[in-house]
């Protein structure tokens, strides 16, 4: 991803496993997302936490050190992750052990797809398809995606940021 442009970022747990269902996961990526924010390292549009997978309309605007900061995302996450399973549950822990040189466990699918976002019609379009992956046909985790807490959907309607890291995309736009 090159910086200073806006993209359509998707993450999976490794196998789709809906890791993001455990309590306090959802709450690390959004915490992932605070900082990097508030380091000035990226601008986040819209996202949304689903059970295996998120979705990020996001700019990256300088690296983290000698790493991008989504790099610096996947990593945070991932380690927070396996802080957490190693306390409390050492069996869904072993569903993401790797035999890897440099790593024991992963926990993101090693492909990760940017989209770079070229055209306004084509960021709403991704705002609109984030904000409505809650209740689409094969989740339906609500029935209404202001309900869905794990999405910046209530932003875009209320204009309250209660995450602290959202930019609206007409400030962009």
């Amino acid at each position: 991803m090159d910086f200073g442009k806006i993209y359509f970022f998707t993450a999976t747990i490794k196998g789709w496993f809906p890791l993001l269902e455990m309590k306090g996961l959802k709450e690390i990526i959004l915490e992932s997302l605070y900082f990097l924010s508030a380091k000035n390292l990226i601008e986040v549009y819209g996202f949304v936490i689903m059970p295996n997978h998120i979705h990020i309309l996001w700019e990256l605007r300088k690296e983290n050190g000698k790493e991008s900061p989504h790099s610096s995302f996947l990593k945070f996450t991932g380690h927070r992750f396996l802080e957490i399973l190693k306390k409390e549950d050492l069996y869904l822990l072993s569903k993401f052990r790797v035999n890897d040189a440099n790593r024991s466990h992963i926990f993101w699918q090693r492909d990760s797809l940017p989209v770079e976002v070229y055209t306004n019609e084509i960021v709403y379009q991704k705002l609109d398809y984030i904000h409505k992956n809650p209740c689409s046909q094969k989740w339906m985790l609500v029935d209404n995606p202001v309900e869905y807490p794990y999405s910046s959907f209530e932003f875009y309607e209320t204009g309250k940021d209660r995450f602290g890291f959202l930019l609206h995309i007409r400030e962009r736009i």
